[in-house]
């Protein structure tokens, strides 16, 4: 699991068309000092294998769920992207469980500058409306961000300084998609509410 709280910005370096999957190249230093074969890595937001480690990089590879469920797809050499190592058993919760399991895209409607924050307007998917509310938490690019207003259609999020210069959020421009993953409790809660799922159903 992950927390949401971005390590380092790192750089895409090469791409590699694999068919119907492809294996990045990601430039890297913090997340590097301990990684290994089979450790996971939030890239924007989505979970990844690390398949190799080299001096300055490691590579991961996307299958094309993962193409077809982020924005990874979109990619280039040069690309700046948010990392996080996983979190160990003993590392603190900074931000909020996130799993690192894309639910959707959103692109950036519109960003309005204040002297000490930015407030960033996204669209929100009408499949996961139901799963954001004011002052709750969500990942955009694999960052935990609170959720400061909410309409049908859009949700706002107000950035510090630190957020902007910390992440790859900063740099954002109307248009530009983000990996969307709501709180994964509030999908368990609907779950469990849902008609035909609760104890009364099970045997024994």
């Amino acid at each position: 699991m992950f927390t949401g709280i971005v390590e380092e910005i790192g750089g895409i370096t090469g791409i590699d068309r694999l068919g119907d999957s492809v294996r990045l190249k990601v430039g890297a230093t913090r997340v590097l000092e301990d990684a290994h074969l089979g450790d996971s890595i939030a890239v924007n937001g989505v979970c990844l294998t690390v398949v190799s480690v080299g001096e300055g990089y490691f590579t991961a590879d996307c299958m094309q769920e993962t193409l077809d469920r982020s924005s990874l797809g979109g990619l280039d050499i040069g690309s700046r992207v948010n990392l996080e190592r996983a979190l160990p058993a003993n590392g603190r919760l900074g931000g909020h469980i996130m799993q690192g399991h894309v639910d959707a895209t959103a692109a950036l409607i519109s960003r309005t500058h204040s002297e000490n924050w930015d407030v960033l307007r996204f669209s929100l998917p009408a499949e996961l409306a139901r799963y954001v509310v004011e002052k709750g938490s969500i990942a955009l690019n694999g960052t935990s961000l609170t959720v400061s207003a909410l309409g049908a259609d859009w949700f706002e999020v107000s950035l510090i300084p630190t957020t902007l210069r910390e992440t790859t959020h900063g740099g954002l421009v109307p248009g530009d998609p983000v990996n969307v993953e709501v709180d994964v409790i509030a999908k368990y809660v609907e779950r469990m509410m849902a008609p035909g799922t609760g104890p009364e159903n099970t045997s024994d």
